[in-house]
């Protein structure tokens, strides 16, 4: 089975990259036992379809716009989130609904979850998180990892963590990094 699991949102709006952190921190203090592909998928936009398409489990965290108290997690279906009208108030919210809407039409689509967490924040330019959501990141992760069990997805805590305070830190002041022999961006 292949597995993508796609931290989404935008790391410069303060609480809204909460997904990106929480797939980079699976990234780095996780190793995946099966065929499990982790996105920094910032507003992917129309390449979400490809993993929709490609791929049998797609695990998507985000910030969600829902009328509940900040920290609220939510591990929403597809057709679930598809339902909730209210759902679609930021950009990349709209972005991830349709292209669920036009995968839903075709043929083959993945399993979607979207994991989402009530944000405090997400107008500040800010790399960083509120204290809130920082508190509520270790409940996020654990959500995340519940659904990858349920979805029979094998995986083992490295030894060595990486901390959520040094991945902020990294996406604040990127460094250029060697990766897989090409330079890229953290």
């Amino acid at each position: 089975m292949r597995t993508a699991i796609i931290g989404a949102g935008t790391v410069i709006y303060q609480d809204e990259g909460i997904g990106v952190y929480a797939a980079r921190f699976l990234e780095e203090n996780f190793t995946f036992s099966d065929d499990v592909t982790l996105v920094d998928g910032g507003v992917l936009g129309f390449q979400l379809m490809t993993y929709y398409q490609e791929y049998d489990k797609v695990v998507i965290l985000d910030t969600i716009t829902m009328n509940d108290e900040v920290g609220s997690i939510y591990n929403l279906p597809s057709e679930e989130l598809l339902g909730l009208g209210s759902y679609k108030q930021t950009a990349h919210e709209v972005e991830i609904v349709e292209m669920l809407e036009i995968c839903s039409l075709l043929e083959r689509m993945a399993d979607v979850n979207i994991i989402g967490i009530i944000p405090k924040d997400i107008e500040t330019v800010n790399i960083g998180l509120t204290p809130e959501m920082k508190e509520m990141f270790s409940k996020l992760v654990d959500v995340a990892t519940a659904e990858l069990d349920r979805s029979g997805i094998r995986y083992k805590r490295n030894l060595d963590t990486v901390t959520l305070e040094e991945i902020i830190e990294k996406y604040a002041n990127p460094q250029s990094e060697f990766k897989n022999g090409y330079p890229t961006n953290y």
